[in-house]
């Protein structure tokens, strides 16, 4: 194999697989990529065997063929480079890569050893807008556990469901709170599907998704493949039974506050400063025209802030991870927020204000 890649070009496109080629993985293929020269379309694939990436790299290809390369090494080779790079094979185990008067001899793997792209089989193809789809992850995923031992919540799940008016739900949860979106597609799929992807896979799809206008989702039994522009992202789905996330949304919260978001957002910023040292507690009171909050630690000292709220309801005492509630109102965009309460200990449903398709559900602490 000879190729001559632009500098600019060869950065852009490592630097997309780097997060997910394995740095410490007990099999040292996952570290490397597999790159394909073909006079008529070059191509890039990495994989840590759960999450798989293939998009095209421009290239002026003088041999064709296969080489399995170190990622994370020639990355950093190619960055420190100031004109295009040629990767020329020595054998199947070494490779030069050249650039002006710059040479390195780069040891590699046989590319017939690296993993093999996984078949879909028959799958069903749905569309979604990009900007759509990156919002909904965006909103989502940070309540999505992360090394919980349950681990259908280390995902977020996706609820194809053509008899709703929107058929595309997406949610995450960790067990302690839970944030909900739904949104309409072009074509209904044609049954209810629940898919559970990883919460590092949807993150790292995101970056893919801002230069694209549409995204294609290819539904197989253990995979799914979303097909953004020229770049290929597929992930293998977690197995197992999500939470059924209709039931935790509470119906009958009958205490209802309007909150401005910004003022909320910097009082919990100010009042949490006290309650770092522990579990982020805080202490919020509702009373008429005016929403208390407070924090304490006995080693330190406390706080206190007020904002105003319209709410007329019996005035409600309830404690709160801060944390959480910082996280649902950073991912909301209205002026205004809507906090539903029923009781101390039951869930507090969070919405912004006019957007019926965002929910977030926290569940309050005792304090």
């Amino acid at each position: 194999m000879k190729i001559t890649i632009r500098r600019e070009e060869c950065v852009d496109k490592l630097s997309d697989i780097q997060s997910v080629v394995e740095k410490k993985s007990t099999m040292p293929i996952l570290s490397h990529f597999l790159l394909t020269a073909a006079k008529g379309g070059s191509s890039i694939t990495a994989t840590d065997l759960e999450t798989a990436i293939r998009e095209p790299i421009e290239a002026t290809v003088s041999k064709e063929g296969k080489l399995c390369i170190p990622a994370r090494k020639l990355f950093e080779i190619v960055r420190e480079m100031e004109s295009d790079i040629v990767i020329e094979s020595e054998d199947s185990q070494w490779i030069r890569v050249k650039s002006g008067a710059s040479s390195f001899r780069l040891a590699c793997l046989p590319p017939e050893d690296y993993p093999a792209w996984p078949d879909l089989g028959t799958s069903e193809q749905i569309e979604i807008e990009a900007a759509r789809l990156s919002e909904m992850i965006e909103k989502t995923v940070y309540s999505a556990g992360e090394s919980d031992t349950r681990y259908t919540l280390n995902g977020i799940l996706f609820h194809l469901n053509p008899g709703a008016a929107e058929a595309l739900t997406i949610v995450g949860t960790d067990g302690h709170r839970m944030a909900v979106i739904s949104a309409g597609l072009e074509a209904a799929p044609k049954e209810e599907k629940k898919l559970i992807v990883q919460r590092k896979a949807a993150s790292e799809l995101r970056k893919f998704l801002p230069e694209a206008e549409k995204v294609k989702l290819a539904l197989g039994k253990n995979h799914v493949l979303f097909t953004v522009g020229d770049v290929e992202f597929l992930t293998r789905l977690i197995e197992g039974t999500y939470p059924n996330y209709s039931q935790v949304i509470p119906a009958n919260n009958d205490k209802k506050l309007v909150l401005e978001r910004d003022l909320l957002t910097r009082a919990l910023r100010r009042v949490s400063i006290m309650s770092r040292e522990r579990s982020n507690a805080i202490r919020v009171d509702a009373n008429d025209g005016t929403l208390t909050l407070s924090s304490s630690n006995p080693d330190i000292g406390e706080a206190r802030d007020e904002i105003k709220a319209d709410y007329t309801g019996d005035a409600l005492s309830m404690g709160f991870n801060a944390k959480y509630l910082l996280d649902a109102l950073q991912a909301m965009e209205s002026d205004k927020v809507i906090m539903e309460l029923l009781d101390p200990l039951s869930p507090t449903l969070l919405r912004p204000e006019g957007d019926e398709s965002y929910r977030c559900v926290i569940m309050p602490m005792r304090i």
